[in-house]
């Protein structure tokens, strides 16, 4: 799925880092043997991640999504020497994969792989965040906000994936997961707890940080 027309996604990967080989490997699997392989977040993301992660420095990272593990090798790319990636997904079918990439980018030790419903994994975790990324279920991410909020450092960022939802939240007569979505971002706009931008970035890329 091309979220931008080919011919500038394209030219926009030539004049970005290239992908190293384990997320090149990862990108071509995903893409070879997973159901959905476009919830990947993919060159041109992936850097973004990894850039937003070097230029903060997080302690402790906490996403929301895990899928294949892309996310999570280009969020780890920032993290202090003895920081920790949290990451939690619902499919264990995706275990096996995930961990084999953690793995090969040499990250398994400083990421904790948590599988079950995050509603119910967050509240557990007793750890304050640098940087957030929600790229999970869409009708929960005003849930998740709430949940991580008090959990974020002043001054640390929130990301949440999919806010355009291929520019769905502009159309008429949304669904209920577009619906969600815009009740998201309305409740991003009217907090005065932080500032924010809505990033055109793929399928939208909410930043949040918190005052």
């Amino acid at each position: 799925m091309n979220f931008l027309p080919e011919e500038i996604e394209n030219y926009s990967q030539q004049y970005t880092t290239a992908e190293d080989n384990v997320l090149e490997e990862l990108n071509r699997e995903t893409y070879a043997r997973i159901l959905m392989p476009q919830m990947l977040s993919g060159h041109l993301q992936g850097q973004f991640l990894r850039m937003i992660s070097k230029l903060i420095r997080p302690q402790n990272i906490l996403e929301i999504g895990t899928f294949t593990g892309y996310s999570a090798i280009c969020l780890s790319a920032g993290l202090q020497d003895n920081g920790t990636l949290y990451t939690i997904d619902t499919n264990e079918e995706l275990k096996e994969t995930t961990e084999k990439y953690l793995s090969k980018a040499g990250i398994a030790n400083r990421v904790k792989f948590l599988i079950g419903k995050a509603v119910e994994i967050i509240p557990l975790l007793n750890v304050v965040f640098d940087l957030v990324y929600i790229d999970a279920d869409k009708q929960n991410y005003s849930r998740y906000y709430d949940m991580v909020f008090d959990k974020v450092n002043s001054g640390g960022l929130i990301l949440a994936d999919n806010v355009l939802w291929s520019g769905k939240v502009v159309r008429n007569e949304p669904d209920e997961e577009t619906q969600a979505l815009i009740a998201f971002n309305n409740k991003i706009k009217s907090d005065p707890r932080i500032e924010h931008i809505l990033l055109p970035l793929r399928d939208g890329v909410m930043m949040i940080r918190k005052k």
